[in-house]
């Protein structure tokens, strides 16, 4: 499972899963070093670096608008990193996405 950065974030390792690429670029987030879809938070990820909450996982109500904040700031680096493995695009261009 590849994730986006080395160290954990806000508590939280960020990656996705191989069967991630088939839809639109999205995050997860979880306290789970094994990294599964299962019990993690999912955020879709717009153009802009906004976001879109599909799940909250372990996150709480406090942690969210904090990983938010990270995605948006760093969500060109992201992507960078999906596109070595994905050619879908950004949530709502349009490009693929199960949820959209």
């Amino acid at each position: 499972m590849p994730k986006y950065f080395a160290e954990k974030v806000f508590g939280h390792w960020l990656y996705f899963t191989s069967h991630c690429i088939l839809e639109a670029m999205h995050v997860h987030a979880s306290r789970d070093s094994r990294l599964r879809e299962k019990g993690a938070a999912k955020f879709f990820v717009y153009a802009d670096g906004s976001t879109r909450l599909m799940a909250q996982g372990t996150l709480n109500d406090r942690e969210v608008p904090l990983v938010q904040e990270f995605i948006k700031q760093h969500y060109l680096e992201m992507f960078a990193k999906w596109s070595e493995l994905a050619d879908t695009g950004f949530y709502g261009s349009g490009q693929s996405s199960t949820q959209d």
